[in-house]
């Protein structure tokens, strides 16, 4: 069925979610110690920038259970464009409107934009097929003579 991620309709968005909670942690684990010497936003666009490259790998071999590419990995930012632009506007809603923590804000933050980041990365790291692709030859079964599944960019 068409739109159906492998493994089921829900897997691929709770394979996100698990990744998304392992991002997480390691941004946070980042930005903690960064936030005792530096600003608040700063350390968070610290932490954010160090935690970019495992989440990366991570969405495409477990999430999407697609090879990285150079490609994907320089078009890869862009996903996280959306997810960065959404958790900052969260974070300074917040704290400077709500007055909540800034040890908890980001946290709070991350999972109201989880949906967006979802959708933006699923459409980076998991390409649709190009139109005129037979999609049995997507899947790799036999949809035309000669038909080969498409690649979107070079192996890292």
């Amino acid at each position: 069925m068409a739109g159906r991620s492998a493994g089921g309709g829900w897997a691929q968005p709770v394979r996100f979610a698990v990744v998304g909670g392992v991002n997480t942690a390691t941004f946070y684990a980042c930005y903690l110690p960064l936030h005792r010497l530096l600003p608040y936003f700063a350390a968070y666009s610290l932490a954010f920038a160090l935690s970019m490259t495992g989440s990366f790998l991570l969405n495409t071999y477990f999430t999407y259970r697609t090879r990285p590419s150079w490609r994907k990995f320089l078009l890869f930012p862009l996903t996280q464009v959306t997810n960065y632009g959404m958790q900052s506007a969260g974070l300074v809603a917040l704290v400077g409107w709500c007055g909540m923590n800034s040890a908890l804000a980001p946290l709070a933050a991350a999972a109201f934009a989880l949906p967006a980041g979802y959708l933006v990365s699923r459409r980076i790291l998991r390409p649709p097929a190009r139109s005129g692709t037979a999609a049995g030859a997507v899947r790799g079964t036999a949809g035309q003579a000669g038909a080969s599944p498409v690649r979107s960019g070079d192996p890292l």
